[in-house]
C-alpha cells in the first residue's frame, strides 16, 4: 500500500494526541508514514508513533526545521512526497498545520481540505460547515490530496507498526529561512490536562455571571480531573481567558464527558463540541437549545447545582 505522510505534532519530544489520531486514521488508507521535523527524537516518541501504526519514521533532525517559521516543514514535505511517492498528507488542523498544508499544496500543485473531521475510501473527507449545522463530502481532484483534520475527530487506536526510522537530509530555500525565530516563551503548564486532550472537559457560559463564578467550574474541574473550557460570551466578556474558549471559533474538544454549565448551546459553541461521547447540560432555561444535544440534562441553578455535584464527586474518591 503507498505511504501516506502523517506530520508529527510533538512538544519536547512528547507525541500530541492529535498525531496518534492521525495515524489511526492513515491506517484505514494505506501505510502510515510519520514526519518528524527538527531535532529531540527519543525513543519513546518513536516507541509511540510505531505503537499506532507507523511503518516508517522519516526524521529530519536539523535545527533549522524548528528555527524558522512553518516554510521549512512545507519543504520538508514536499520533498517527501515526491521521494516517497505519498498517496496523502495528513496533518493536525491547527493554525499552524493549516498553513503548513496550504503552502505544501502550492509546492506540490496540489489540492488541499481544511479542517477535515472524517476521511474515507478514495480520501474523500467530512467536514462540517455552518457552525456544524451542515456535513459536505470533498475531495482533492489535482495532484496528492493534502488534509488538515481537527485534533479530537478520531479516537486513537494502537495497532502496531514497524517503525523502521530513516534519516531524510533537507537543504532549505532562502525563502524558508527568511523569518526566524528569535525567543521562545515557555508557558507554566497546571495541573489540569490539555484542554484539547482531556477526557473530561467542564465548560461555563454566560450563566456562570462573573469571573470570580468560575471558581465554581474550576472546583467541579479538579474534582473529576478535567479541563476547564468556556464559551465564547464567557472569554468575550472577560471571566476566562480566550485560550480556554470551546466552539467554532476557539477550540475543537472530543471527550468522553463534557458538562455545559450556563451554556444556552449556540450553534457555535456546538461546533466545537458535539462530538462528546457524553454531554451533560446544566442550565436554569428548560428551553436552552443545549438540551437538544445533551445526553443528560439537569435544569436548575448552576452555583446550586455544580456545588452539590462537585461535593457528590469528592465523597467518592
Amino acid at each position: 500500500m503507498s505511504e501516506i505522510l502523517v506530520l508529527v505534532e510533538q512538544v519536547e519530544g512528547e507525541v500530541k494526541k492529535v498525531t496518534l489520531e492521525l495515524l489511526t486514521l492513515a491506517r484505514t488508507l494505506g501505510t502510515p508514514a510519520a514526519v518528524w521535523a527538527g531535532p529531540g527524537i527519543t525513543a519513546e516518541a518513536k516507541a509511540r508513533l510505531a505503537e499506532y501504526g507507523a511503518d516508517k519514521i522519516y526524521v529530519a533532525g536539523s535545527s533549522d526545521l524548528v528555527d524558522h517559521v512553518v516554510a521549512p516543514k512545507a519543504e520538508l514535505l514536499a520533498q517527501l512526497v515526491t521521494s516517497a511517492s505519498a498517496a496523502a498528507v495528513l496533518v493536525a488542523a491547527t493554525a499552524e498545520g493549516k498553513e503548513i498544508a496550504g503552502r505544501l499544496a502550492i509546492k506540490t500543485d496540489s489540492g488541499v481540505i481544511t479542517d477535515a473531521v472524517g476521511l474515507g475510501e478514495g480520501f474523500v473527507a467530512d467536514q462540517s460547515i455552518f457552525g456544524g449545522g451542515v456535513n459536505v463530502h470533498s475531495k482533492v481532484r489535482k495532484g496528492t490530496p493534502i488534509v488538515a483534520v481537527r485534533p479530537n475527530s478520531t479516537a486513537p487506536v494502537p495497532a502496531a507498526g514497524a517503525g523502521v526510522e530513516e534519516e531524510v537530509s533537507l537543504t532549505l530555500s532562502d525563502a524558508a529561512k527568511a523569518t526566524r525565530v528569535v525567543e521562545r516563551v515557555k508557558q507554566e503548564k497546571g495541573a489540569r490536562p490539555e484542554l484539547t486532550e482531556a477526557a473530561i472537559v467542564v465548560s461555563g457560559g454566560r450563566g456562570v455571571g462573573s469571573a470570580e463564578n468560575f471558581s465554581v467550574i474550576e472546583g467541579l474541574a479538579d474534582a473529576l480531573g478535567a479541563a476547564v473550557g468556556a464559551s465564547r460570551a464567557a472569554t468575550d466578556a472577560g471571566w476566562y481567558p480566550h485560550q480556554f474558549q470551546v466552539g467554532q471559533t476557539g477550540k475543537t474538544v472530543s471527550p468522553q464527558l463534557y458538562i455545559a454549565a450556563g451554556i444556552s448551546g449556540a450553534i457555535q459553541h456546538r461546533a466545537g463540541m458535539q462530538t462528546a461521547k457524553t454531554i451533560v447540560a446544566i442550565n436554569k432555561d428548560p428551553e436552552a437549545p443545549i438540551f437538544e444535544l445533551a445526553d443528560y440534562g439537569v435544569v436548575g441553578d448552576l452555583h446550586q447545582v455544580v456545588p452539590q455535584l462537585t461535593e457528590e464527586v469528592n465523597k467518592r474518591k
